[in-house]
């Protein structure tokens, strides 16, 4: 079951992949893949016992990826004051864009949401 699982992952990742090289270079492959993956379960509507067994292999480990950035973070902490003000500037500005994307994105669909339940 768990290979199974895994395999469908692969597959998503290398399909994304390649989409990423024929089509899409500016986009990495494993998000394309992972946007895929995502239609794919938002259409089927559930997911596998396969997948989601896969999934949650996967995420036990998922604390060993924070170590590297963790690591990186105290490895290059002298070079991180000396650009504190233009990385604070880049948060600042990324977490209003992303907010206001947010907002816009919460009432497009709620008001989608009510033309639906209206019509019904």
């Amino acid at each position: 079951m768990l290979l199974r699982g895994l395999t469908w992952l692969v597959m998503f990742q290398l399909l994304g992949t390649a989409i990423s090289v024929l089509l899409v270079p500016m986009l990495p492959g494993p998000i394309v893949g992972l946007v895929l993956l995502f239609v794919f379960l938002f259409c089927r509507g559930r997911v596998g016992e396969p997948l989601d067994e896969a999934a949650r292999s996967l995420l036990r480990y998922l604390p060993l990826l924070l170590v590297p950035p963790a690591v990186g973070v105290m490895a290059y902490t002298h070079e991180i004051l000396q650009q504190f003000w233009p990385l604070v500037g880049a948060l600042v500005l990324s977490l209003l864009l992303s907010l206001v994307l947010s907002a816009w994105l919460m009432q497009f669909l709620i008001r989608r949401q009510a033309r639906r339940g209206g019509d019904t």
